[in-house]
């Protein structure tokens, strides 16, 4: 496989600083992970994401005319995840609130008396404070 931006391979950490990590891949060729680049959260400390040795799959975002290679961890896990949406239990919400074995009737009837009984209560906390803050002279 030639070596382009866009590729994800997998690479041997082989040195660490304060700025990033040094990743080893296709044979002799190593890149620079910037430690923006090592995972979604910020990172203090590249040292307690990644140590010597280990073996992570990067992305290569670019390289330079120089032949100095640019890659990314973080961005070679977004394509993982974008694979395998979460998926929500939207039910669970509907049996909380409403009683989802209703018909559409009867739940759009809850939540408009849900609804009237809530507008009602702050109807009643701001005539409450505005009639509280009026003084009479």
């Amino acid at each position: 496989m030639t070596l382009a931006a866009g590729n994800i391979l997998e690479g041997t950490v082989v040195n660490i600083t304060n700025f990033g990590a040094f990743v080893e891949i296709e044979g002799n060729k190593t890149g620079l992970v910037h430690i923006s680049e090592v995972a979604d959260s910020f990172v203090k400390d590249i040292r307690e994401h990644l140590k010597e040795k280990d073996k992570v799959k990067v992305k290569v975002i670019s390289i330079d005319d120089n032949g100095k290679i640019s890659l990314s961890i973080k961005q070679a896990n977004v394509q993982k995840k974008s694979a395998n949406p979460i998926e929500i239990d939207w039910s669970l919400e509907n049996k909380k609130n409403y009683s989802a074995s209703g018909n559409f009737e009867d739940i759009m009837s809850k939540f408009l008396k849900d609804s009237e009984e809530r507008m009602q209560d702050i109807k009643r906390n701001q005539d409450f404070k505005s009639k509280s803050g009026r003084r009479s002279y």
